[in-house]
């Protein structure tokens, strides 16, 4: 796969995801330097993987935003698992709060599109604040969920 391909399957991607677009730079920059604190601090293979694909999450989003905070790392044989990994783990968390919020009955639940980390209850909370989604039907449906939704560490 060319390096073409691969920016126009990643713009693609994030229209698909179509996270809310974060202004300043410095709202960029600052998500960047904690991905790459966590990325040095990673210990297990597994770790620095999802690590590593969160930087490239960073990275890429940034850009799409229009906030270039550094150049993406070439698509090659060497990164195509942090790529793949970066894909599934951030299509897995944007699937799980649509279905969660279709789960809880939200009249809007299309619009929900968020990323964070699920495995985590408070995210939960801030997530269904942001939709006005009852927070404690939210966080029970997404409780039980996490059970059987494949989510990346």
């Amino acid at each position: 796969m060319t390096s073409t391909i691969a920016k126009k399957l990643l713009r693609q991607w994030h229209k698909l995801l179509g996270l809310r677009r974060q202004s300043p730079l410095s709202w960029h920059r600052d998500r960047l330097r904690e991905e790459l604190q966590e990325r040095r601090a990673a210990n297990s293979p597994l770790e620095k993987l999802s690590e590593t694909a969160d930087v490239f999450f960073s990275i890429s989003r940034a850009k799409y935003d229009g906030f270039p905070v550094r150049t993406l790392p070439r698509f090659s044989v060497s990164h195509i698992l942090v790529y793949a990994y970066m894909l599934a783990k951030y299509t897995s968390r944007w699937a799980f709060y649509r279905a969660a919020a279709f789960l809880c009955g939200a009249p809007n639940y299309g619009i929900v599109r968020e990323v964070v980390n699920p495995a985590k209850d408070n995210k939960l909370d801030e997530v269904a604040s942001r939709h006005h989604i009852d927070q404690l039907r939210f966080k029970r449906i997404g409780r039980r969920l996490r059970r059987v939704w494949p989510l990346f560490p």
